[in-house]
């Protein structure tokens, strides 16, 4: 457990922030390990003949979901930043290990040999340096097929422990080929732009396999009741959460924040409320009826508190949320190790739950501000002041399209700043076209990113990468900050409290302290936004007023349509 905390907290350290999307598909892919505990408690013969054995079979269906969805989320992620020169890859030679490994561990227990350990062992360790081919471009997409020959390792050791019958293997079999072709239907069917937002949709998988599996090996086994309580409750948040989580980034439920009248105290009455379906849990664990009833209350009370956390938080906050919601999903399958003494569920959950934390802590960073204030306060940073915030005084220079094409077109630099108004949009794709003409010309252009642009980390980035824009030239905010005083135009196009100077000039403002883009110190400014309407954070933006800002109003897709093509008019 420890050890694989410490292996997950330095290995998403070194991942690249472009590829924090793929990350996140990645790990959620290898949660789908929740299928070895729904094995662990499968039985009958072809069919279950109790419930347990029906909720094990349940929890494989699902998570059988997530593991192939997911690993083709992943790779068509990935894919995406594939550059034209790039060398070939032969990925599929890491079958080769990959039946070694698993050709081995047959071997040695027709031998009569345990090696289910080192089985547990080399797939953990195969899983964590999937995770660690992430930390540069150039071996990112070897992170799919290592990780998924550590999947296959931990499963195919789990299906040799097992030691059921041949109907209850055909049982898995059937169960994981349903689950595997709804997977693949949902995964390969999707848009481009909608592979970000359906890991969210995923992470409801793992929390309900999870469920499942706990209170499935509760019902066989009570002595473990603590821990069924424990999967019952992290996994129940994660499905209703990581629901609601989808349905804001996929725009069928608002992005706005849910505010309840006494909002905190729901949470803590619903929190107290699980707490006391514990208690009653424990005062005779050994009753299975009222365990199982304490368990079913629970799964709805938790299913409250995750629905309505994650409801009251605001669109913008979504990469902190999502990321939670990630390392829940690790922390569920994780209780399930310890719960079914199965090390394999103990080592990759803590792996996945201690990376998706360094992620949640990377975003709050960010925006500078604590977890806490995320999920359960409104906004403010740490170092919000109480006086009054500055009050700007100006008026915005409105511009037209036929200016910002001038501007651009006769600079010799150019950095594009994109927000959530580009993924809105779908404005990618005539940007990634203008980035092409521009740079036809001789003109410098870059990208830079803040980690929190977007709805989910590395949103834009995969965005752009799908469009067709070489990743080399979109640079993170730390990278490209220095470099905005010696460019020409700075062209921001969605973007709002990503670029608002009071975050570093009024200490009163509610995003004070929060690192931003200095776009305002180019030598000029054009921001594209539908209206002058402040951001998510509600707070006035002082570059709008600037000397050297410029308004371009309107869709953002539309405007870059017409800049693509009056400069493919001035050639």
């Amino acid at each position: 457990f420890s050890l694989a905390c410490i292996g997950g907290y330095y290995t998403v350290w070194g991942v690249q922030p472009a590829l924090h999307s793929p990350l996140m598909s990645v790990t959620n892919a290898i949660s789908g390990m929740t299928s070895a505990g729904g094995m662990l408690i499968m039985g009958g013969g072809l069919l279950p003949t109790n419930t347990a054995q029906a909720l094990g079979a349940a929890a494989v269906t699902l998570s059988s979901v997530n593991l192939v969805g997911g690993f083709i989320l992943t790779n068509r992620m990935l894919q995406m930043f594939r550059r034209p020169n790039d060398p070939p890859e032969y990925t599929h030679y890491y079958a080769l290990p990959a039946a070694v490994s698993v050709g081995g561990y047959f071997a040695t227990k027709a031998m009569g040999v345990d090696t289910v350990g080192m089985a547990y062992v080399a797939s953990g360790v195969a899983c964590i340096c999937g995770i660690a081919a992430m930390s540069s471009m150039e071996n990112s997409r070897l992170a799919n097929p290592v990780a998924l020959m550590g999947v296959t390792t931990g499963l195919a050791a789990t299906l040799g422990a097992i030691g059921q019958t041949p109907e209850v293997y055909a049982q898995i079999a059937a169960c994981s080929v349903v689950g595997g072709g709804v997977g693949y239907g949902i995964a390969a069917g999707l848009a481009p732009t909608q592979l970000p937002e359906t890991v969210a949709l995923f992470h409801s998988l793992v929390g309900a396999a999870a469920v499942t599996t706990s209170i499935g090996a509760y019902m066989i086994d009570p002595h473990h009741a603590a821990t069924a309580w424990i999967g019952t409750f992290i996994g129940a948040v994660t499905v209703t959460g990581s629901l609601v989580a989808y349905g804001k980034l996929s725009e069928k439920l608002s992005s706005k924040a849910l505010f309840l009248p006494g909002k905190d105290m729901i949470n803590v009455s619903t929190l107290g409320a699980n707490f006391a379906c514990l208690g009653y849990l424990m005062m005779d664990p050994s009753n299975l009826t009222a365990g199982v009833m304490a368990l079913s209350g629970t799964t709805v009370l938790a299913g409250a508190l995750g629905w309505h956390i994650t409801a009251s938080i605001g669109g913008a906050d979504m990469p902190v949320c999502i990321t939670v919601l990630n390392s829940y999903s690790g922390w569920a399958l994780c209780a399930e190790g310890f719960m079914l003494d199965n090390s394999l569920l103990t080592t990759v959950g803590s792996l996945i739950g201690a990376s998706g934390a360094i992620l949640s802590y990377i975003m709050c960073v960010a925006m500078n501000r604590s977890l806490t204030n995320v999920l359960f306060g409104g906004y403010g940073t740490a170092a919000t002041g109480t006086g009054e915030k500055t009050k700007l005084e100006g008026t915005a220079t409105v511009t037209d399209v036929d200016t910002v094409c001038d501007m651009i077109n006769s600079a010799s630099s150019v950095i594009i700043v994109p927000g959530y108004g580009v993924a809105v949009a779908k404005a990618q794709y005539d940007i990634a076209e203008l980035v092409t003409l521009l740079k036809a010309k001789g003109i410098t252009v870059r990208f830079g990113i803040h980690p929190v642009a977007g709805r989910m980390p590395g949103q834009l980035n995969v965005l752009l990468a799908e469009a067709g824009v070489p990743y080399d030239i979109v640079l993170e905010m730390d990278e490209i900050n220095e470099d905005f005083a010696e460019t020409d135009v700075a062209l921001c196009i969605g973007a709002n409290d990503t670029i608002n100077s009071a975050a570093l000039d009024d200490p009163n403002s509610v995003i004070a302290g929060m690192p931003v883009l200095h776009v305002w110190k180019a030598k000029e400014v054009v921001i594209m936004k539908r209206s002058l309407a402040a951001g998510y954070a509600d707070v006035d933006n002082p570059v709008f007023f600037n000397i050297n800002t410029k308004m371009l109003l309107g869709n953002a897709k539309d405007t870059c349509e017409q800049l693509k093509t009056k400069t493919k008019q001035m050639e």
